[in-house]
């Protein structure tokens, strides 16, 4: 095969800028300290998340003065936890998973936003500023009845 004088150059132009862009990607990663977060995740058996802690007993738990963890079970259209209220101003560890389909875990008018995965155990650190009812949503399609998947979470005083 005879490659023309010109593809020949574009051919070496393109594949030297792949190589230069690869390269200065792959070091400002290893630079910044970027990894992928599989080493962060948890992993729960499914089948068994109810005989699970904390999802044996979900909902909202005091681990000390200043930090509550709440264990909530995502589902087919729904969110299994009983009550949740919490406290104004302080640390709110939201542990979630799901026992069935990919869900999301959206609080309204906050900046949290979890996709729950089956199989997977989803954290994420949360502070209330003000008191009040926030809605919690599931924002990733789940089937037929995935418009009735909603709950509320008071924060008080």
């Amino acid at each position: 095969m005879h490659l023309h004088k010109y593809e020949k150059i574009w051919l070496v132009f393109g594949i030297t800028c792949l190589v230069v862009f690869l390269t200065v990607v792959g070091v400002s990663a290893f630079t910044d300290n970027h990894h992928t977060p599989a080493g962060g995740i948890e992993h729960i058996d499914p089948e068994k998340v109810r005989e699970t802690a904390p999802f044996d007993n979900p909902g909202v738990t005091q681990l000390d003065d200043d930090t509550y963890q709440v264990s909530i079970i995502a589902m087919a259209f729904g969110y299994e936890g009983p009550e949740l209220k919490v406290p104004v101003g302080k640390e709110i560890v939201f542990k979630v998973t799901s026992t069935d389909v990919v869900h999301s875990f959206t609080i309204d008018d906050t900046k949290v936003n979890m996709m729950v995965v089956p199989g997977q155990v989803t954290t994420k650190s949360y502070t209330f500023d003000k008191p009040g009812k926030y809605l919690i949503i599931c924002n990733e399609y789940c089937g037929a009845g995935h418009h009735f998947m909603f709950t509320e979470i008071e924060v008080t005083e």
